[in-house]
């Protein structure tokens, strides 16, 4: 194992997979936290809902892909930040396997990843704190690990500005910028008054 690859845990976004049978599943998580360095132990907290969170209670045994940030939207897109029982959120087989046989995201979106073993389950209601030894990791790449501040400025595509509103004459075109057309209001182009305005859009 590369010990250096637990200097990319801190503040970062997680793929994190386990499998069930024949088919590896993964979810993003943010809470992954080296607990000791002799031996290298990390915990990770796993919303119970999540499909992939039973196959940790099952196998007992999980990796953990760094987000860089390279990531690119679709990756979040399809491993999703919410809960569900989604079972189209499998990992590719293109991908690596680890020495414990799972698969990890092994592209330029990621910096790292860390393979380990759970000693401990604790129930936090809707969660389960794994605390697990590390068996295998090893560095990716030398990307900084994408955060969520970095998430939301860079990765996440920004929301469509909304247009102006506005009110439009059905007579010539010519729109009036405002939310609200005074009742008064005469079209400076046509002439025609306020009720032969419609709201732009519409």
């Amino acid at each position: 194992m590369d010990s250096k690859v637990m200097y990319n845990l801190s503040y970062g976004l997680f793929v994190l997979t386990a499998r069930d049978g024949e088919k590896d599943n993964g979810c993003i998580i943010n809470t992954v936290c080296q607990v000791a360095s002799e031996p290298n132990r990390i915990s990770i907290s796993v919303n119970k809902k999540n499909y992939t969170h039973d196959m940790i209670l099952k196998t007992g045994v999980f990796n953990v892909s760094i987000l860089d940030e390279k990531a690119k939207f679709g990756t979040f897109q399809h491993f999703g930040f919410r809960s569900g029982r989604d079972e189209d959120k499998t990992v590719g087989v293109e991908l690596a396997r680890s020495g414990n046989g799972l698969y990890y995201l092994a592209d330029e979106e990621v910096n790292g990843y860390i393979s380990a073993k759970v000693i401990q389950s604790i129930d936090l209601g809707s969660h389960t704190l794994f605390i697990a030894d590390v068996t295998d990791g090893a560095v990716l790449g030398d990307t900084p690990s994408a955060t969520y501040a970095y998430y939301f400025a860079n990765i996440k595509p920004k929301p469509e500005k909304r247009s102006k509103k506005g009110w439009v004459c059905i007579i010539c075109g010519y729109i009036y910028e405002g939310e609200v057309l005074p009742p008064d209001f005469i079209c400076p182009i046509c002439k025609h008054p306020a009720s032969d305005f419609r709201p732009v859009g519409d």
